[in-house]
């Protein structure tokens, strides 16, 4: 089955889904779904007509619009700035297309409600780019926990670092304006570490956060003297009551000097505990109580085709796969959807989720409060 591709973002993760999808063809084979890339939009011609040529697509175009209307194109890929995914997931949903919309769903959790509940209302295919879920690590460990091995969960301790945006000179941009990109580091870089302990353990009840701006002004632009407020953090820390009984510490960064992709975290439980880094993207560390040796502590997991997701690219243990590896199977897993109604993790509802805990943690770092989180959105203790 022909599954026509129209993208709208022709950046750096619009090259990265259209990767994905081509690799997922030859990864997987057409029974899942053969993607044809039919439309390509951007509101830069130059680089819609760039990446019209070079990524294969058959047409391009600078009005979105075109693309969520277009009768050939069956899901609308959206990987814009974050102030873009509300409007033209809504109108996707509305023509009754499939989407595929890159983190976070939108800025707000009352947004991302109102898309789960159309998507569900129009019967489609609805998928939040939440990559590391789709990490086998994830997975591995999510059958650790399933499977009673680590016993009671009892914490959640994790970060999400980067340097990129440690240099004072580098010039202002959407990222650093609330009302484009929602939040800072919390949103960009928080969102993924929020997504992977949503689905390792379930709903967060409450939060209390504390937030900082290292670097309170940008130049507008490169080599410019004139300096704009940065409006968003550049630092988050979050104390965390899940439903479930355990308590999490997460914090992200994007000024932690030396760090490039770290994505940390550990849960502790009575049985076992487990460790795992991104930055290490093909290990997960393990220990168990019940190893009673003289020299038991933390061993090495090196994952491999036994894992979830790993066999499709290599045939045994230790041989890595990377970013791209993550996204082919993510891909795979929305084509997999629209073509044989296969169930997916990442649909619109666990987007709103994750959008409605940052609503409540951002809440929280304004007040320098508890705030429980609700149906409703983020309320005050």
């Amino acid at each position: 089955m022909d599954v026509r591709i129209g993208l709208i973002g022709a950046g750096w993760m619009g090259k990265a889904h259209t990767y994905a999808f081509a690799n997922a063809l030859m990864a997987f084979g057409p029974e899942s779904g053969k993607p044809i890339f039919e439309l390509i939009s951007d509101i830069d011609e130059g680089a819609a007509k760039t990446a019209c040529q070079k990524l294969g697509f058959s047409r391009w175009t600078k009005d979105w619009k075109k693309v969520v209307t277009d009768k050939n194109v069956d899901v609308v890929d959206i990987a814009t700035p974050n102030i873009f995914h509300y409007e033209i997931a809504k109108a996707a949903l509305e023509n009754g297309k499939h989407v595929y919309c890159e983190k976070p769903l939108t800025l707000s959790f009352k947004e991302s409600k109102e898309l789960a509940a159309l998507a569900e209302q129009k019967g489609v295919i609805n998928y939040v780019g939440f990559n590391n879920v789709m990490n086998p690590a994830t997975h591995y460990i999510k059958d650790l926990i399933s499977s009673g091995k680590l016993g009671e969960v009892m914490t959640f301790r994790g970060t999400y670092d980067q340097d990129m945006l440690l240099d004072p000179e580098l010039p202002i941009t959407w990222r650093h304006i609330t009302k484009y990109s929602g939040s800072g580091a919390l949103g960009d870089l928080g969102s993924h570490l929020l997504s992977v302990s949503q689905f390792l353990l379930g709903d967060v009840q409450s939060v209390n956060a504390l937030s900082k701006t290292f670097i309170e002004e940008r130049p507008a632009a490169p080599g410019s003297s004139k300096l704009v407020q940065v409006e968003n953090e550049d630092f988050i820390t979050i104390i965390a009551n899940y439903k479930n009984g355990a308590v999490g510490t997460l914090s992200s960064s994007r000024v932690a000097t030396g760090r490039k992709n770290y994505l940390f975290y550990e849960i502790q439980g009575t049985k076992g505990s487990v460790y795992y880094s991104l930055e290490r993207l093909n290990e997960v560390n393990v220990y168990f109580t019940s190893d009673k040796s003289a020299d038991r502590g933390y061993r090495t997991v090196f994952l491999g085709s036994d894992h979830k997701g790993y066999k499709v690219f290599n045939p045994a243990s230790g041989i890595a796969i990377g970013f791209n590896d993550i996204k082919i199977l993510e891909v795979h897993e929305l084509l997999s959807a629209i073509t044989n109604n296969t169930p997916y993790i990442c649909d619109f509802e666990f987007g709103a989720r994750i959008d409605q805990v940052i609503s409540a943690v951002l809440k929280s770092a304004a007040g320098k409060m508890w705030v429980q989180v609700r149906e409703e959105g983020a309320v005050s203790r």
